[in-house]
């Protein structure tokens, strides 16, 4: 039954990343921008041929390659982790739906469409997407981990 669940949720986070993705590329040209809050958020539709910050620009088959192993190696660390550890599962799901979300637009279209665009404390940061998103709360939640469980083998 838990793995149905796991299963579900992936399923569920990248629709939501997915459809995010297919409204912007349906209803905003490319490089449109639409502010939402001035100086601090606005939707920009642009096109990532690597990875995040647009590192690896054009490393298609690389970055492909890479997200796939990372699904897999993720998966099964899921699926054998301990089912009660579940912030780490739940990081776990986070980052193979984000990966997988990412992944479906690198191979259909040979780039990832990002459009949220922040402007943070001055700094307008790199334009992302929910899969992003997804990736960032899985790698947060599993540093808070890691974290947590080197404090406690200190005591």
């Amino acid at each position: 039954m838990i793995y149905f669940i796991y299963i579900l949720a992936v399923v569920i986070f990248v629709a939501i990343d997915q459809i995010s993705k297919s409204i912007v590329i349906s209803t905003m040209k490319l490089s449109q921008k639409v502010v939402l809050i001035e100086n601090f958020l606005s939707l920009t539709h642009v096109r990532n041929y690597g990875a995040g910050f647009s590192i690896l620009q054009n490393a298609r088959l690389f970055l492909t390659v890479i997200s796939i192993v990372a699904v897999i190696v993720l998966s099964y660390m899921l699926i054998t982790s301990n089912r009660k550890d579940k912030v780490l599962n739940i990081s776990y799901l986070f980052i193979i739906s984000g990966a997988i979300g990412n992944l479906i637009d690198r191979i259909n279209n040979g780039y990832v469409t990002d459009f949220l665009d922040f402007i943070i404390f001055g700094y307008d940061f790199p334009v992302f997407n929910v899969a992003d998103c997804f990736i960032t709360i899985g790698c947060f939640l599993m540093i808070i981990m890691v974290l947590k469980d080197s404090k406690s083998a200190k005591n």
